[in-house]
């Protein structure tokens, strides 16, 4: 197999930027000449041996973070956003895309706020109802949308906030719901458990924090720390949240609560202890969960922020999906990007799962760029703690490339060696390359269709290779 050249221009760029060195400065201390550093910046050549090891020895660089980051991500963000049919013409050549997404990253994701202004517009004049309650409002990003982008270009992992979650756990010592529990009480703050007034309900005048008897344990261990987050670690979210500068209050509102989610699952599952048991157990989730007293969901979400510079995990993708395919949670350490927008691929066998509940799925699943994937699906379906009460249906998918095979349970007794096992799986029907798939629900957008009145196969037109 050919060895990948590693263009990573930008990467260069903003390192030294941060390091405030000259292009002069920079080449001398990587030991290479000023013009070759100069296209590598601009990646006209790929990084060399002795760069890596000057930024290694030099400034202390994990340099895997060379072949991590935005640009994959920009990529297929770029070519969803393109496979929207406003875009009659032929879209751009995929080796333009990734010198667009590696050369000028701003501009990619200027683009792509251009394109969800224009949705965003666009889904409002079609939307009478939602026009008429929305009077005066402006095309922007949807705040839910934009605190997405934020964890999804974060990688889901938010050092600061991670680390100090680290440090509160260690100080439990184990204990976290009761050393939790006297951490706020001593700030004047009652405790109760009471049904009645939803999972959790903080009243400030009062200062009374009410949990539901009627969640799970770990919900309300995990309810509690969310609280403690908000009224004692409200300085740092603070600090992290001036820093992506949202367009909007609301956004910022929904962002807070999401690390306020970020502190309690870092706490609850602290990044050494839990990578280490990730390790011992090889990614048994059921262990793992009686382990950290934390449910299946909480465990594989877990698994998949274990992005921490010199210190990393297997890297996974996570996804959690309801009945109708559209998914409610994303995220990807792995060169799989979700589809931004819509359902997931039904080939996946996370939507089986549905109709196995309290059993795992495994998959193994190639993607129309051949990489391959090992897929793990379960149901987590959440009761309403209640007679009558609805149940909220969803299912979850943690995978990661079958080259940590390996280190995954999950992944014993599967044939990994047959190109047969794999399934063909794709991203999102407008994007997806594949000419046979027979779920295709709506024709790539980059390829041109040949339809015969005359012949009828799975799909009413064919896909011309």
């Amino acid at each position: 197999m050919a060895v990948q050249k590693l263009y990573a221009g930008a990467k260069l760029r903003e390192l030294r930027t941060r390091l405030g060195l000259t292009q002069k400065d920079f080449a001398a201390k990587l030991g290479v000449s000023l013009p070759y550093l100069n296209q590598m910046e601009n990646n006209n050549r790929p990084v060399s041996t002795t760069v890596v090891l000057g930024l290694a020895q030099e400034f202390g660089f994990d340099v895997t973070e060379l072949s991590t980051g935005d640009a994959e991500r920009l990529v297929s963000d770029m070519r969803e956003a393109l496979a929207d049919p406003v875009f009659t013409d032929t879209p751009p050549a995929l080796a333009d895309l990734r010198l667009a997404a590696s050369n000028a990253p701003a501009l990619a994701r200027a683009f792509l706020d251009l394109h969800r202004s224009y949705r965003q517009t666009h889904e409002r004049l079609a939307s009478l109802d939602e026009a008429l309650g929305r009077d005066g409002a402006s095309p922007a990003p949807s705040p839910w949308e934009e605190v997405r982008d934020f964890f999804h270009y974060c990688d889901n992992y938010i050092d600061a906030v991670d680390r100090a979650a680290e440090r509160f756990a260690a100080q439990a010592r184990g204990d976290l719901a009761s050393y939790t529990a006297e951490r706020l009480r001593a700030r004047g703050i009652t405790i109760r458990h009471t049904a009645g007034g939803g999972v959790r309900h903080y009243d400030a005048d009062s200062r009374q924090l009410t949990l539901s008897p009627r969640a799970a344990p770990e919900t309300q261990r995990f309810q509690l720390l969310h609280q403690y987050a908000l009224l004692e670690q409200g300085k740092l979210l603070e600090a992290t949240l001036d820093l992506a500068r949202f367009q909007s209050d609301t956004a910022r509102a929904i962002a807070q609560i999401g690390m306020a989610n970020y502190f309690a699952g870092a706490v609850l599952m602290p990044y050494a202890r839990f990578t280490e048991a990730a390790a011992e157990t090889r990614h048994d989730l059921e262990r793992m969960s009686i382990q950290f007293g934390a449910s299946i969901e909480q465990i594989a979400h877990r698994l998949s922020t274990l992005q921490r510079p010199g210190a990393k995990g297997v890297p996974f993708f996570f996804t959690r999906v309801d009945q109708a395919g559209t998914i409610t949670k994303r995220h990807s350490a792995t060169r799989l990007q979700f589809a931004r927008f819509g359902g997931a691929c039904p080939l996946w066998n996370v939507h089986q799962a549905f109709e196995t509940p309290g059993q795992f799925l495994r998959q193994l699943a190639e993607t129309p760029d051949g990489v391959r994937y090992v897929i793990l699906a379960r149901d987590v379906s959440k009761s309403g703690g209640t007679w009558g009460a609805p149940m909220r249906r969803y299912a979850i998918s943690l995978g990661c490339e079958v080259k940590h095979a390996g280190a995954l349970i999950y992944a014993d007794g599967l044939d990994l060696d047959s190109a047969d096992s794999f399934q063909p799986i794709g991203i999102s029907c407008r994007i997806c390359e594949r000419s046979t798939c027979h779920q295709r629900s709506v024709p790539p957008l980059e390829r041109k269709l040949r339809v015969d009145p005359n012949h009828r196969g799975p799909l009413p037109y064919e896909i011309e290779r």
